[in-house]
Parts: structure tokens; sequence; C-alpha cells
């Protein structure tokens, strides 16, 4: 692809081409399988869906075309999965279960594990939350002492409650404790996979439970490097917003002794889509060395006029007694689905350790037209 030429949508995942790998894969496993009855229904309106309306759609035709019970239905699922070009196609396969094994718990738990290797379960295990709570996490408490990393991530990223491109499950937001035992079983957990799991799952409660995740941490073997490094990822959105008992936690809650020397931001003018380029210096005023947590912060200009703040990482560092430590960050201003911009003068801030300890800024200069 030319570096000029623009990524093709994610929803592409599920194009015409994987369809007919879909079908070509089903037949091989399946070949009474009706691969023509299929792809007429799947690639219908294809244009128009999203991708989790697309995953959605390639289960709905599987079962539309199989005409199978639904335990016939899964052996054929089960031959079909390994065959699959791609983790995230496969994750219509549990979606098939969620849809159509709602009254079958048990082998609806036992396909999920073994689906979940292929791909992800996470989406579809929600809906045996939402509606069987209680014999869900209870199934997920023991597939976090599953063997397989897969599957013990499975338990922690299933049970999220805010749980990216899916709905909230809005028992275990009003209630982390409902999952708190998966969470303990998978605090020193060996996979980076699984940690980045229940660090996302944790970072999640803090948007509602701030001080539930921070008495659950501080009570950790935070010796652990396993342990500690969920916690530092756990808290990273109350370490943007300079909690002090999270800076503490990552040994970074004293007062930062620094001063931040030629903060500046180049160009000082940019239009939409351009770069800048954010730099200074921090120097420490004191002789002992400090835990220091340094981030930055933009003031978004908001179509009233008003601003909001958007806090991006930059550097967690120990700096020596009277050391310095140049930092350099670069950033494309272009639009994002989840935010847009607009001209004005865009204030820039230093913080560190929470503290904010110097600014500067950069104008969005309107298109002409």
């Amino acid at each position: 692809m030319a570096a000029d030429q623009p990524s093709p949508a994610l929803k592409e995942i599920f194009n015409a081409e994987r369809l007919t790998h879909i079908a070509t894969e089903m037949t091989a496993v399946y070949p009474a399988f009706n691969a023509e009855a299929f792809l007429t229904m799947a690639n219908e309106g294809l244009a128009q869906l999203s991708i989790m309306q697309r995953m959605a759609r390639v289960s709905e035709c599987l079962h539309a075309v199989l005409s199978l019970s639904f335990e016939e239905s899964l052996e054929v699922l089960y031959a079909l999965a390994p065959r699959l070009n791609s983790g995230f196609v496969s994750i219509s396969l549990p979606h098939y279960v969620a849809t159509y094994g709602a009254d079958r718990f048990e082998r609806s738990m036992d396909a999920l594990k073994y689906f979940t290797t292929f791909g992800s379960s996470e989406f579809a295990v929600r809906h045996f939350l939402r509606s069987d709570l209680e014999p869900t996490l209870a199934q997920m408490h023991h597939w976090s002492q599953d063997a397989n990393e897969h599957v013990r991530r499975l338990a922690s990223e299933g049970s999220r409650p805010r749980l990216p491109w899916s709905f909230r499950l809005e028992r275990i937001q009003a209630d982390p404790t409902l999952a708190a035992a998966i969470l303990d079983n998978l605090k020193a957990d060996a996979s980076p996979y699984v940690r980045k799991s229940v660090a996302n799952h944790l970072n999640d409660i803090t948007k509602d439970h701030p001080d539930w995740v921070l008495d659950l941490i501080e009570g950790w073997p935070l010796e652990n490097k396993h342990t500690a490094w969920i916690a530092r990822h756990a808290l990273r959105s109350l370490i943007k917003q300079g909690n002090q008992r999270a800076l503490a936690i990552i040994g970074a809650g004293g007062k930062p002794e620094v001063e931040i020397i030629g903060v500046k931001v180049e160009p000082a003018e940019i239009r939409l889509g351009e770069k800048i380029s954010l730099s200074f210096t921090v120097k420490s005023t004191v002789p002992d060395s400090q835990r220091l947590v340094i981030d930055y912060a933009i003031d978004y200009v908001k179509a009233n006029g008003s601003s909001s703040a958007k806090v991006f990482k930059l550097k967690a560092l120990t700096l020596p007694g009277k050391g310095t430590e140049f930092i350099a960050r670069g950033q494309h201003i272009k639009e994002l689905t989840t935010r847009r911009h607009y001209a004005g003068r865009h204030a820039v801030h230093i913080l560190v350790n929470g503290e904010r300890l110097a600014s500067t800024g950069f104008e969005i200069i309107a298109d002409v037209d």
C-alpha cells in the first residue's frame, strides 16, 4: 500500500473475499454446506454494515444455512475454527453460541472456552453474564485458573464493566466485588496478554469506583514484578488525573522538586492534519533522586469556544539529584472518530506528578475555502 493511501476500514476484515474464505472452509468440513446461499445472504447490504454487524451477520447466515441442531452445528463449527485465517473473524463463532445457545448453558460455556483460543469469546460471554450472572461468573472464576492464557484472559476481559465495542455490565459496574475473585487469581499472571486485560479491567473500574481500586492494589504484593506492572497500567487514568494515592503506589507521590526549562511547541501555527513537536528539559533542584511521572495536557478548543483538556503520557523516570532530562514528543493533530478539532489557541501544559509546572501552546488555523 502506498504511503499516501488510507488504510482500509476495519470492517473490511469481513469483506467479500473473507466471506468466500469462510464458505470454502465450511464446505471443506461439512460438504453439505450450501455455500451459494450463505454468500448470497452474507453479502446482501454488506457495505452499510459496521464491523460488529458484519461479525453478527456471519453467525446468523451460518445458522440459516446449516439447518442443524445447536449441538450438531457446534460440531461443524469446532472443525471450522482452526481453518479460519483471521482471529477476529473467528469471533463470529462465539457469537453463534451466544445467539443460539442461551438455553444450553454448560454446552455453551464449553464452546466459548474452546473458541476463545482461536480469537476471543469476550463479547459473547457477556450475553450470559447479563442473563445468568452468578453461574457465568462461577465458570469464569474457574477459567481464571486455566493453564491456557487465552482462557484466563477471557475470564478477565469478558467481565470488564466497560469493554469497548460491547454493552456495559451494569451489575459489575455498580459492584466490582462481583468479579474481584477473578482479578485476584490473575494479579501476578505470567502472561503479558492476561496482565494487560486485568489492568484494563481495573482501569474500567476506576471510572466509577477509584477508591475501591486503590484499596485493592494497595493490598497487593507490589514487590512482584507482574503485579507491579498491572498496578501501573491499571492506575493510568488516575495518574493522568494527578491522583496522589495512585502516584504514591507507583512511587511518584512526592512533590516534584524540579523546574521545566525551554518548553516549546513547534511550529506555533498549524493546519489540521499537520504535526506539532513538544520539547522541554526537566531539571532537578534537589540533591536527592526523585521518582517522576511526566505527562502533558492539551486544552482542545470546542465548537462553542470553550476548551476541554486531554492528558497524554510522556515518561516515568527516576531523576538523579541535580540531574536533567530532555524530553521531546511529536503528535499529529488530525480528526479522530473520538475528537473533532476547531480553530483557535490550544494551550499545552507540562504535568509532573500531577502538578502543572509549565505551559505553552499552538494555534490551529482554519482552512480558507
